[in-house]
């Protein structure tokens, strides 16, 4: 899919993507930087939208590691399809909410989010952090972006530690959420 379909796409569900552009490289790389690629063996992405994420993943993921990459837009997803045809990348057309369907059991070792949280109704918005919650290993993380420091609180309801950090380097500028 060209960028200016990608752009059309952005902005006629500014509803679901919650972004005015794409998360620049430099966010991509801060947010990526408290992730520990290492030792992860499961990893979920939630929002794939352009990929621009999802590329700095797979760029860092061990080979035997497997990704769960999260979309609810199919356009986003069909593209995402065609940009990552690894077998070890599962492109998922659904909402975050069911990620434990997807899991099989098994536990993530990373959740990497640019989910618009703040646009996404109370009730999804909960099941998404219960289910993230429950999902996620006991040495692992999930890391957020979002555009509001008042999420912060939210996920402390869910998460014992949560740091935050900033970053001015994207349109507009971001915090990012370290959740333990």
């Amino acid at each position: 899919m060209s960028k200016f379909k990608l752009f059309k796409e952005l902005f006629t569900n500014i509803s679901t993507t919650g972004a005015v552009t794409f998360s620049s490289k430099a966010l991509v790389d801060k947010m990526l930087s408290y992730a520990d690629f290492q030792s992860a063996k499961v990893i979920v992405e939630l929002g794939g939208g352009d990929g621009s994420i999802t590329q700095g993943i797979v760029d860092r993921m061990n080979p035997d590691a497997t990704l769960l990459v999260f979309e609810i837009s199919k356009k986003f997803c069909d593209n995402l399809q065609t940009q990552f045809t690894q077998p070890n990348v599962k492109i998922i057309n659904d909402s975050a909410e069911n990620i434990d369907k997807y899991l099989e059991g098994k536990e993530a070792d990373l959740i990497l989010s640019s989910l618009p949280l703040s646009l996404i109704p109370k009730p999804v918005r909960s099941q998404i952090y219960q289910k993230s919650k429950a999902s996620i290993s006991s040495h692992g993380k999930l890391i957020q972006i979002c555009y509001s420091y008042f999420l912060k609180n939210q996920f402390e309801s869910y998460f014992p530690k949560v740091s935050a950090t900033f970053t001015l380097k994207n349109f507009p500028p971001v915090f990012i959420l370290i959740c333990q």
